[in-house]
């Protein structure tokens, strides 16, 4: 059985894979080695992971994450195939929001006047909320949402309190690639609740605000970064003043939606008309 092995310089010569992406693969679980020398830390290869390298680099090529690779691979065909379907819905659902965003762009640099976003205006009672707050980057924030959700949801559960309404995050600074700002995630409930240890509890007060309606094919980053700017031109224009941080509002069906379904929605609550 070890005669069979192969060198991993022999593996990369029937892969075109590097020998450095194939450490990388191994050291990440993907591809671990057969056998690794415990003298001279040489890595060898089974004749059937000539195969698998070769589907890993296919689904590389393809810009499939290492994280979803291994997914891929554990599965059987159909199985395999319907993850690798569901990953490129995904990222035909960023390229969609990419599109919108780059045409809302446009139209603002050449001066005209963007209509894709409708804006409408709404009263938001005053509600007691559950929150956990974090610094976070753009690539930091899908994470970070459902994390923080999901804490909520257990405290929720442990204190026998019950959601009263969607769940929304609080944008008190700017979340980019380049800039880490302060969100804020907040479960409203009717219910007492005592704050514990990452969990607050505050009042958040009544408020008009201003929002546009999105799409799950809007839902992504860039797309709620160009709603956000929409909606902020509208309260110039109305001469509305901001009186909190804008914040997203997200919807049960987020999850399961379909592209044309709304999932949530963009909003900033503001000050009555201003004549100054």
């Amino acid at each position: 059985m070890q005669e069979d092995l192969i060198t991993i310089g022999e593996l990369a010569a029937r892969t075109r894979l590097s020998p450095k992406a194939l450490r990388l693969y191994g050291d990440r679980g993907l591809l671990p080695p057969a056998r690794v020398d415990p003298r001279t830390g040489f890595r060898h290869y089974g004749p059937a992971q000539v195969e698998r390298a070769r589907r890993i680099a296919l689904l590389r090529a393809a810009d499939v994450p290492l994280a979803r690779i291994a997914a891929v691979l554990d599965a059987d065909g159909e199985e395999a195939a319907r993850l690798l379907d569901g990953y490129w819905r995904e990222q035909e659902s960023v390229h969609t929001a990419r599109r919108e965003a780059v045409g809302y762009a446009r139209a603002v640099l050449t001066g005209g006047n963007p209509t894709m976003y409708e804006i409408a205006e709404r009263d938001v009672p005053e509600q007691t909320v559950l929150f956990t707050r974090r610094h976070v980057t753009a690539a930091d924030l899908p994470g970070f949402l459902a994390e923080a959700s999901e804490r909520l949801f257990t405290r929720l559960r442990e204190t026998g309190a019950c959601l009263s309404g969607p769940v929304f995050a609080v944008y008190h600074g700017l979340v980019s690639e380049d800039s880490d700002g302060l969100v804020e995630v907040c479960a409203p409930t009717r219910n007492t609740v005592e704050p514990s240890g990452p969990i607050g509890v505050r009042i958040e007060p009544a408020h008009r605000e201003a929002y546009t309606a999105l799409t799950k094919r809007q839902d992504g980053y860039r797309a709620m970064a160009a709603a956000h700017d929409a909606v902020g031109a509208w309260l110039a224009e109305h001469r509305r003043v901001r009186s909190a941080a804008d914040r997203e509002v997200y919807y049960p069906n987020w999850g399961t939606a379909e592209p044309g379904e709304h999932v949530a929605d963009v909003a900033v609550p503001f000050h009555p008309r201003s004549d100054g």
